[in-house]
């Protein structure tokens, strides 16, 4: 479960338990949840609970909400006869396990969208959505398509927060027809949720299928956020007869729409190895995307090409051909080791994580100097990371230098790595003596609780 779904659901029950505790002092006395779909649910299944706990099936009828949500169906269907039942209440109970309830709230549910459609929509779609996989949640999900088809509403959902109502309301909208090409490609360019964003580009391509090619529509695509629909954008150049536009895009960002320019440009006849070598090979116009779209139809004898690179003023190009090397197998310890120092992040990144993959530990003392609070944070982080891969006391000694350091994310590194520890392995491998490895524990010692702590000074034969 995500943490955005564990705080709505913790939403849920504590809206609930203030409302039967009567309500936060000066305010509302009955405080309804603010919130997503997940914190309504919540609410509903929180009153219920604490109510039959504490006061079992009896009901003192001084709260609507709580009867809209009461152990007993009778008084939930009573409820639901009550001027201006709350709608997300009643959403839900159109789902609920008593037929009388469901069919009550069903048409009240079906009176609110006829009054004030779009505000209904607006309001419950997010919830509807997920009751929907409910026993008796199909209901509402036939409801919504119709409720939606035609109405302007439909256009906000799209761009709808939540994303199971964007979706829905993008597949309304498809099976609704009445899109032209161009607004599919321009949906679908403008989108950034990867799903939503691949049902507009397929439907653009399918549109463009049927009644031609379509060049604007094609230029949308080419632009969009999501790599999947500039690949789309790609593969409609050869339908459009532009297929030699395609050697533009062997230097883009995403490797799924390189591997599309560089199938285009071998069914235009062209050879992507040869373009791609070009645009490395000179180094005042190469950029770092064309280096790893090299590295990726590159053969293992074009090394020479990349190593030249790793001299280039450019920290990112740099970086780039690290990783190309490395994607080569290429690369050899010598070759790697001084780009530790490197003074771009990247580099030493990606170095790092050259150096993690080959056989045979490097200097323990090389790697702890380069973890002294005198390197750079990246150097600092590249190098511990190497130290971990490798394990041994060295990597715990230069854990417990990093535990103070002021980059939160490398501290966070250093203390799971001592949260994580076994000491007693340590211990069993002769790698420390007891007293320094409890000496280090104690300096790690706010990292425990008392339980965990003792547990593992005891494990090293040591009192706390």
């Amino acid at each position: 479960m995500s943490a955005r779904r564990e705080r709505a659901i913790r939403a849920g029950h504590e809206s609930a338990e203030r409302l039967l505790d009567g309500g936060d002092p000066g305010h509302t006395p009955e405080p309804l949840p603010k919130g997503v779909a997940a914190t309504w649910i919540a609410f509903d299944q929180g009153v219920r609970d604490i109510h039959r706990w504490r006061y079992g099936t009896a009901y003192d009828g001084r709260h609507d909400v709580v009867a809209l949500c009461h152990p007993d169906g009778r008084v939930r269907e009573g409820a639901l006869r009550a001027p201006d039942p709350v709608p997300e209440l009643v959403a839900i109970r159109c789902t609920d396990w008593v037929p009388a309830v469901r069919e009550q709230a069903r048409r009240v549910l079906s009176a609110a969208l006829t009054a004030d459609p779009a505000d209904t929509l607006r309001r419950l779609t997010p919830l509807l959505l997920r009751l929907g996989r409910r026993e008796h949640g199909a209901w509402a999900l036939a409801l919504l398509p119709e409720a939606m088809r035609g109405r302007p509403v439909q256009a906000e959902l799209r761009e709808s927060a939540d994303l199971p109502t964007r979706r829905f309301a993008a597949r309304v909208a498809l099976e609704s027809g009445g899109l032209g090409v161009r607004e599919l490609a321009r949906l679908a360019a403008v989108e950034l949720d990867p799903p939503t964003a691949r049902m507009w580009a397929d439907a653009a391509l399918a549109a463009m299928a049927g009644d031609g090619p379509d060049g604007r529509a094609v230029d949308s695509l080419l632009g969009g956020h999501i790599p999947m629909v500039r690949a789309s954008g790609v593969t409609a150049l050869r339908g459009a007869g532009r297929a030699a536009e395609a050697g533009e895009y062997l230097t883009d960002r995403s490797g799924l729409v390189r591997a599309c320019a560089r199938w285009l440009v071998r069914q235009d006849g062209g050879d992507p190895y040869a373009r791609c070598r070009e645009l490395v090979a000179d180094q005042g116009r190469v950029t770092p995307y064309a280096v790893t779209g090299f590295a990726e139809c590159a053969r293992r004898e074009d090394g020479p090409l990349l190593r030249a690179l790793l001299g280039h003023p450019a920290g990112a190009v740099r970086a780039s051909a690290v990783a190309g090397l490395r994607l080569l197998h290429a690369d050899d310890e010598q070759l790697l080791r001084p780009l530790l120092d490197d003074p771009w992040p990247g580099v030493a990144r990606e170095a790092s994580r050259s150096l993690r993959a080959m056989a045979g530990p490097l200097p323990a003392d090389w790697l702890t100097a380069r973890v002294a609070p005198d390197r750079p944070t990246h150097t600092r982080r590249a190098a511990f990371h190497l130290l971990r891969a490798q394990g041994g006391i060295a990597a715990l000694r230069a854990a417990l230098s990093l535990l103070d350091v002021r980059d939160p994310g490398l501290r966070e590194l250093a203390e799971g790595a001592v949260r994580m520890w076994d000491w007693q392995r340590t211990l069993r491998a002769g790698q420390a003596e007891a007293a320094e490895l409890g000496a280090l524990l104690e300096r790690s010692a706010y990292l425990f609780d008392d339980h965990q702590l003792d547990l593992r000074f005891a494990r090293l034969g040591l009192g706390n």
